[in-house]
């Protein structure tokens, strides 16, 4: 996984050992991601189906996009497709995308590379293979999350944030071992690049086999973590995990995960995205690309994307950077 790193993580700041009396999260449940295929025809894994949404608040969906090793001309992306009402946030671990909307935002991602998209009242959006990839075939591994906005930000106007992967905080865990990357939000005091509207973190951790993370997590804050690659627990009560699955947690100061002793040689280490929020329990009111808070904004959104006031496709053609 090429996200990020550096050679000695030893010599990044260390997070906090946790304290005597923090509490140790328990873990509620771990569900496993069923596999699907979205946009043009791209596998995905489906990270929060079957997961109620109340635990996942401010959270909505979550993809993690491959991990796939494309043939020469097999890369894929998504057509044009409308969103309102929340905010996407793709991070590209291996490979390269691009992104445009209707507004004239976007831009090219790759390894370790974030793009965090505000649709707040509405565009029209793509992603796409740059033309070189497609022709190369490669690998291609990453994942997006949808951020839900609450109604009163739901029609803030659209904005774009361009995170790269040399902008990304990197610490290390208590006993040096674990690299923890703070893509958005705050842990420990060591804040990330991301701007939310939402209250939230977002971490990719790396564990090396046989060692273990301890990582101070806000208490008003749920916490949920998913498995990108390798195995190990989760948990005060250990947990199994694998990649492919989510576990959410109960409430607590500390989220433990520890990577088995043996991992595969594709995956030497246990790959986590660790996220959380502050839930904003309102009503949700999704249907696909859409976000909102009543069935009648729901109708309002598809009668403003049909009679093209969510934008119009730009003339120009999308330009591999």
């Amino acid at each position: 996984m090429p996200a990020v790193t550096v050679p000695d993580v030893t010599i990044l700041p260390r997070l906090t050992a946790p304290r005597p009396d923090a509490r140790p999260r328990p873990v509620r449940s771990v569900t496993t991601a069923p596999s699907g295929l979205e946009g043009e025809g791209f596998p995905v894994r489906r990270a929060f189906a079957g997961v109620d949404l109340a635990d996942l608040d401010p959270f909505i969906h979550m993809d993690q996009m491959g991990e796939v090793e494309y043939a020469p001309g097999e890369p894929k992306g998504t057509p044009w497709h409308p969103h309102r009402g929340f905010e996407t946030v793709t991070y590209i671990i291996d490979g390269t995308f691009i992104h445009r909307d209707s507004h004239g935002g976007g831009g090219t991602i790759t390894d370790g590379d974030t793009q965090w998209m505000t649709a707040g009242s509405g565009l029209l959006h793509i992603e796409t293979p740059p033309e070189s990839l497609v022709l190369s075939g490669g690998l291609f591994h990453g994942a997006q999350l949808w951020v839900n906005l609450p109604a009163a930000l739901k029609m803030s106007p659209p904005r774009y944030q361009d995170i790269r992967s040399g902008q990304v905080s990197l610490l290390t865990s208590a006993d040096g071992a674990a690299l923890v990357r703070v893509i958005a939000g705050e842990l420990d005091g060591h804040p990330g690049p991301g701007v939310t509207h939402t209250p939230i973190a977002l971490v990719h951790a790396s564990l090396p086999a046989g060692t273990r993370l301890d990582l101070p997590w806000r208490a008003d804050f749920n916490a949920l973590v998913y498995v990108l690659a390798g195995r190990g627990t989760v948990g005060a009560q250990g947990r199994p995990v694998r990649a492919g699955q989510l576990a959410v947690f109960g409430a607590g100061d500390v989220v433990t995960a520890t990577a088995d002793a043996g991992q595969e040689s594709r995956s030497p280490e246990l790959e986590l995205l660790i996220l959380g929020g502050a839930p904003i329990r309102e009503p949700v009111a999704a249907y696909g690309p859409f976000v909102m808070n009543t069935r009648a904004e729901l109708v309002q959104a598809f009668e403003d994307f049909q009679a093209g006031r969510l934008g119009t496709v730009p003339s120009s053609p999308v330009v591999a950077s």
